[in-house]
C-alpha cells in the first residue's frame, strides 16, 4: 500500500512557485549587484556581516556559521576578498587557534557604495511587487520555515530578534537603515541595511 504523502494541486503549485521565486529572485538581485558594484552575492554577504558586528570584526569559526558555509568555503572566499583589499585575518591575541575575519577600508567603502543600488534591486524584484500584507505574510512564512530547519542557529535566532523589534528581516539579516540620533537602535556608520529603523 502506498502510503506516500503526494502534494496536492495545491501544494504542489506552492512548492514550485517557491522553488521558481527563489532562482529567479537571488539571480537576478545578484546580476545586479554585480553590475552595478562589482561585488558578488558572496562577497556582500561577507561584508554585510563583518560591517554590523563590533569592532567589525568576527571569528572565522562564527561567520561560517552565520552564513552557512563550510570553513573551507570560507577560506577560500576570505583569499579572494582580502586580494582584493576588501577583508583582513588577525590573529586572536587570547586564542592562537582563533583568527578574526576583519573589514578593512577598503571593503567598507564597497558597501557603503554598494548598498544603495542593491536595496533598490531588493525593492525592485520583490518588496515593491508585494503589498504590506503580503510582505508580512513572506515574512512569517520565512520565519516559520527557517525555524523549523536552523533553530537555534544564528540565522534563527537573528530572524526571531527581528520578530520581536517587528522588522520584517531574511536570514540574511542586517539591511536596515542606521537609526538616526535616538532612533531604536544604534547603528555602525556605513552598515548595509534595507529598511529603514527611525
Amino acid at each position: 500500500m502506498d502510503t506516500t504523502r503526494w502534494l496536492d494541486p495545491a501544494e504542489e503549485r506552492a512548492w514550485r512557485g517557491w522553488l521558481a521565486m527563489n532562482e529567479l529572485v537571488r539571480s537576478q538581485i545578484a546580476r545586479d549587484l554585480l553590475t552595478d558594484s562589482g561585488l558578488s552575492d558572496a562577497d556582500y554577504m561577507v561584508l554585510v556581516h563583518l560591517s554590523e558586528a563590533d569592532e567589525r570584526r568576527i571569528r572565522l569559526t562564527d561567520l561560517a556559521a552565520r552564513l552557512n558555509w563550510s570553513k573551507s568555503r570560507l577560506s577560500h572566499q576570505l583569499d579572494r576578498m582580502q586580494a582584493r583589499g576588501l577583508v583582513r585575518r588577525e590573529e586572536c591575541p587570547s586564542d592562537a587557534r582563533g583568527t578574526f575575519a576583519v573589514l578593512g577600508a577598503g571593503g567598507l567603502a564597497e558597501i557603503e557604495g554598494a548598498a544603495p543600488k542593491h536595496v533598490a534591486s531588493v525593492r525592485r524584484h520583490l518588496i515593491d511587487v508585494l503589498d504590506a500584507d503580503q510582505v508580512r505574510q513572506l515574512a512569517a512564512i520565512a520565519e516559520r520555515v527557517v525555524g523549523h530547519l536552523d533553530s537555534p542557529s544564528p540565522c534563527s535566532a537573528a530572524l526571531a530578534a527581528s520578530s520581536e523589534a517587528g522588522v520584517a528581516a531574511s536570514s540574511e539579516a542586517g539591511w536596515r537603515r542606521p537609526a538616526k540620533p535616538g532612533g531604536r537602535r544604534p547603528a555602525k556608520r556605513g552598515s548595509p541595511r534595507l529598511t529603514d529603523d527611525r
